[in-house]
């Protein structure tokens, strides 16, 4: 008889009302991908080249979504759906196979002694992910970060492996939408209109709907978020283990309570994100995006927003021609990223 492998429900992004323990701290909060950023490889590769379509298959799959020929959840679904192995047959490769950052469960320590949440926000499965940190932290430790990712349905002998998608979106999860959620009741908790500080890690393009939704970005070295960041000025700080990233969040706490007393708009603040979050979440691209929208943009990023906004776009433009009037004269202008002077961008 088929059964859900998920854990039971914990509140997800619970730990937002902790940050009054330090009242003269700004609160941050921590968002995280898991595949390639906690661990060094992909839980789903692991299953579906070991388990399920093979890394031939898998590899061809993966272009489309690069190429925009199909979608995210649609090349996911075929892949969760090649596998034919029981759940913990299934975790026992990932337990030959995966290798954790080393310094991450350091830095974890890090964020839970000083009262910084500390979330994992992915495209994957909740029941594989949960397990998995599970067994390399320990469940009391485990426990203690949540996970935002999409559920699943997984028969007892294998022959089903479902995702329940959180989001009816081409993604399946809009990391964007969450984090925003996540700081919209980070907002409510604060005090005296001070604004949260959100910070986000991440190594691929898929990260990219999330990565604009932060004041800090981390980006893997040497990897595709990376590389993206370079090519299109997007301010990131590059790191190669957890401990990069400690030593930085630190800094940053430090120079934002000496600039700002953590008080009101944190010192890196992101202008771009902010404006980004100010657009209503079915026309959640700026305008300057929509105006030349990259390839991997329209594919990873809102492509059903990006093609009703161009639309009316080309209305206005249409009526503004008419009026001598410039169709995007009424778009907010966009700042540069307040970002620690050592953060990389492009030239």
């Amino acid at each position: 008889m088929p059964i859900a492998l998920t854990p039971p429900p914990v509140p997800e992004v619970k730990n937002l009302k902790n940050a009054k323990a330090q009242p003269t701290k700004r609160k941050i909060i921590c968002f995280s991908d898991f595949d390639g950023t906690i661990f060094k490889q992909d839980t789903g590769h692991v299953l579906f080249d070991t388990h399920g379509c093979g890394t031939e298959r898998r590899e061809a799959l993966d272009e489309q979504i690069k190429t925009g020929e199909r979608s995210f959840r649609d090349v996911s679904e075929e892949m969760w759906g090649s596998l034919n192995v029981p759940f913990e047959d299934g975790f026992k490769v990932m337990e030959r196979t995966l290798e954790i950052d080393p310094d991450f469960q350091s830095f974890h320590k890090y964020c839970l002694e000083n009262n910084i949440p500390f979330n994992v926000i992915s495209a994957g499965l909740k029941p594989v992910l949960r397990k998995v940190l599970d067994k390399w932290l320990g469940e009391e430790a485990s426990s203690r970060i949540d996970i935002v990712a999409n559920d699943a349905h997984i028969s007892e002998d294998g022959s089903e492996w479902k995702p329940i998608w959180r989001h009816d979106t081409e993604l399946g999860h809009d990391k964007a939408r969450s984090i925003t959620e996540a700081r919209r009741e980070a907002e409510q908790e604060c005090e005296d209109d001070t604004i949260p500080l959100i910070v986000f890690i991440g190594d691929g393009v898929s990260d990219l709907p999330a990565a604009r939704e932060a004041d800090v970005l981390f980006a893997r070295r040497g990897l595709r978020l990376e590389e993206y960041c370079k090519q299109h000025g997007i301010p990131y700080i590059p790191f190669d283990t957890f401990a990069d990233i400690q030593r930085e969040i630190q800094r940053i706490r430090e120079e934002d309570e000496r600039r700002t007393g953590g008080k009101g708009r944190p010192a890196f603040f992101n202008p771009r994100a902010n404006l980004w979050r100010r657009m209503s979440s079915q026309t959640a691209v700026p305008r300057y995006v929509v105006m030349s929208p990259t390839r991997e943009e329209q594919t990873i990023a809102w492509s059903e927003a990006l093609n009703n906004l161009k639309a009316t776009t080309d209305a206005q433009a249409a009526q503004g021609q008419g009026q001598n009037q410039s169709p995007v004269s009424s778009a907010p202008a966009v700042q540069g990223h307040a970002v620690p002077h050592h953060v990389q961008s492009a030239a």
